[in-house]
């Protein structure tokens, strides 16, 4: 495999199917110049994508846009640039983003917030590889990959008159759709590693999350993908750097909450795996009317049943640590 092409694949961390295809296709992106459209959901990782895109068959710079941070009047001037004079402020010539990236590859992040006016010009840009600085009577042609990424339904954009059609086609050459984090089993713990180390190249103190945190962030959606997962990791680092002890605190609120649930699908897998469970005991669904304190010492009242009282077997079990689950148990008078 070509060497730029194993660093692209290493940029994106995970074994799983989802991943590996992505992988085999920003491998067939890289060969051409084609525009290329990246979609998916917020925090998926499409800045990634595109730089893995561009490092694989590395010519120029790769040059970021925000289009949702472009706002106001000098939208097209960031945009394309401005000649002297063209307007109040304007002391001298200046170069855009656009030609920048002449050479290499212009990254429109979040291309559904460009502004329909804009939408127009890029479009030309597309087609005819020229654009016009502001207050400019010269075109400049330029040779660049264009690659655009939105969240957004850009289907359903055009339909509100929000987005042009005949853009969506022409950047609709090559569409890849990065998967969400919670259809990548098995990724979760492979990106807990990696925030970690990334953590402790920035300076911050090297920790261990407990098994029982880790069963937490492997089993919880993220519906802010890799992004929110990237995030909460760095603030255990952070507040592990400064001595609180309580790094959980960090985590999301809502995955703190769904902490009995967590511990319900431990046992229950566990106990499908058969791991010293008696036939006699079983799993029954958390019934709708009980807290989430209640649901959780049943859980546990049920691991220690299952493990005949093993307090180790009934932790591993539940996926937590012994210490957290003695304390869990003298919460609940189960001591």
């Amino acid at each position: 495999m070509h060497r730029a092409l194993q660093g692209a694949a290493h940029g994106l961390v995970g074994r799983s199917p989802a991943i590996e295809d992505l992988r085999r296709l920003i491998g067939k992106a890289s060969r051409n110049r084609l525009p290329v459209l990246l979609l998916g959901e917020s925090g998926t990782g499409k800045e990634v994508v595109a730089r893995a895109i561009h490092e694989a068959n590395p010519r120029g710079q790769f040059v970021p846009i925000d289009c949702g941070a472009l706002v106001g009047t000098l939208v097209e001037s960031e945009l394309f640039g401005h000649a002297k004079g063209s307007f109040s402020g304007a002391l001298a010539d200046k170069k855009g983003l656009v030609e920048l990236a002449d050479g290499g590859t212009a990254f429109f992040d979040e291309i559904g917030d460009l502004p329909l006016d804009m939408q127009v010009k890029l479009l030309r840009l597309i087609q005819e590889r020229q654009f016009r600085a502001v207050g400019s009577l010269q075109w400049r042609t330029v040779d660049l990959r264009i690659i655009a990424a939105t969240h957004r339904d850009l289907k359903s954009e055009i339909a509100k008159g929000r987005f042009r059609q005949d853009l969506y086609y022409r950047l609709n050459v090559f569409a890849l759709r990065l998967p969400p984090l919670r259809d990548r089993e098995g990724d979760v713990p492979l990106l807990v590693e990696h925030f970690l180390e990334r953590a402790r190249a920035a300076g911050l103190s090297w920790f261990d999350p407990s098994p029982e945190t880790r069963a937490r962030l492997a089993t919880y959606d993220w519906p802010g993908n890799v992004r929110e997962l990237k995030n909460a990791i760095e603030r255990m680092a952070a507040m592990h750097s400064e001595g609180n002890s309580d790094i959980d605190a960090a985590l999301p609120s809502a995955l703190l909450n769904q902490t009995p649930s967590v511990s319900l699908q431990h046992l229950a897998a566990a106990v499908r795996l058969g791991e010293g469970a008696s036939c006699e005991f079983a799993v029954r669904p958390a019934s709708p009317v009980l807290t989430a304190s209640e649901s959780e010492k049943n859980a546990i009242e049920r691991a220690l049943a299952a493990a005949r009282g093993e307090r180790g077997k009934a932790a591993r079990l539940l996926g937590m640590g012994r210490t957290t689950l003695y304390r869990k148990m003298k919460e609940y008078g189960l001591v």
